[in-house]
């Protein structure tokens, strides 16, 4: 059998998190791959990882590289590639550079492990989900984003704030696009069993839900410079871990929907079954009416997005 082998496209802090978190689990190898004039900086990284192992006993091996070839046969890749917006830029900008960036990243993944299940990280998520899907012409179950399992752990750690209670016994979920207008479906969020509506006065969970959605924003501004990162890492570890051990998770993620929740050819957060065979099931479940217009509010602004990637 061997080992799997996951290869991290974008050695930056998400990536670098990602590659110790699947060596702490020992999820598989891990190679962090980056642009030859990053080659010096994920070499390093590895062998630092690499120099951490002996304390726990992991035995993963982590690699750095900026060689395409390294990456063939790859069982998971985890896309965080990409600049992240710098101030004065906006997300048109944004777009048009990453969606290069994407474009090349989508082409070499298709030559080099045409079968590997992919999670793609980097921003507008949305968007560049779409652009990997349709520029690698991957089946829809190989392709997912992260933003949803991320949306959902933000919220469940602010419930877990408010009440005290333990965030392991917190469940609740966020739906839509990975943006200011995303729905976290306060309805259906419990804790230990006990829905949260009986334990949070409404306005109170308004604000959560409110600061839920801009939880990216709240951090990039106490950063000054950079965002999220050890948060979003494991966010895409646990869809991954999913994959390779086929736990058949239920995570909020970033699908191709192809006419649940009435939405059609749009990548958009909806709960998620995944396993071995990757994005195997979309669970649906009746919405209220509000809930509905707000699932309909985030299409409009996914489509928006992906509609300016001319793809």
């Amino acid at each position: 059998m061997g080992r799997k082998k996951i290869t991290l496209i974008g050695g930056g802090q998400i990536g670098g998190n990602l590659a110790l978190i699947a060596a702490q689990k020992e999820l598989g190898d891990v190679v962090i791959f980056d642009i030859p004039n990053s080659e010096g900086m994920v070499k390093g990284k590895a062998l630092d990882l690499m120099q951490l192992r002996p304390h726990d006993g992991y035995d993963s091996n982590i690699t750095g590289t900026s060689d395409w070839n390294d990456t063939k046969g790859t069982d998971v890749f985890i896309i965080t590639a990409g600049i992240p917006r710098k101030p004065g830029m906006d997300r048109e900008d944004l777009l048009g550079i990453n969606l290069g960036i994407m474009r090349d990243v989508a082409n070499n993944v298709k030559e080099q492990a045409p079968n590997a299940f992919v999670i793609v990280i980097s921003n507008p998520l949305d968007a560049m989900v779409y652009a990997f899907h349709k520029v690698s012409g991957f089946p829809k179950n190989q392709v997912v984003g992260m933003a949803g399992a991320l949306d959902s752990a933000r919220f469940r750690t602010f419930i877990a704030m408010e009440t005290g209670f333990s965030v392991q016994d917190v469940t609740c979920m966020v739906l839509g696009g990975h943006g200011d207008t995303m729905v976290p479906i306060s309805r259906l969020a419990t804790v230990g069993g006990v829905p949260v509506t009986d334990l949070i006065k409404p306005e109170r969970l308004k604000e959560i839900e409110d600061r839920t959605r801009v939880a990216g924003g709240e951090i990039v501004k106490l950063f000054g410079n950079g965002s999220a990162f050890y948060a979003p890492a494991q966010s895409a570890i646990e869809m991954a871990e999913s994959y390779i051990r086929d736990k058949k998770r239920v995570i909020p993620c970033a699908s191709l929907c192809e006419g649940e929740f009435g939405i059609d050819g749009y990548f958009i957060g909806v709960p998620t079954v995944i396993g071995s065979n990757g994005v195997e099931k979309i669970l649906e479940f009746t919405l209220t009416d509000d809930e509905k217009n707000e699932l309909n509010n985030t299409l409009v602004a996914v489509k928006k997005t992906v509609s300016e990637t001319n793809l």
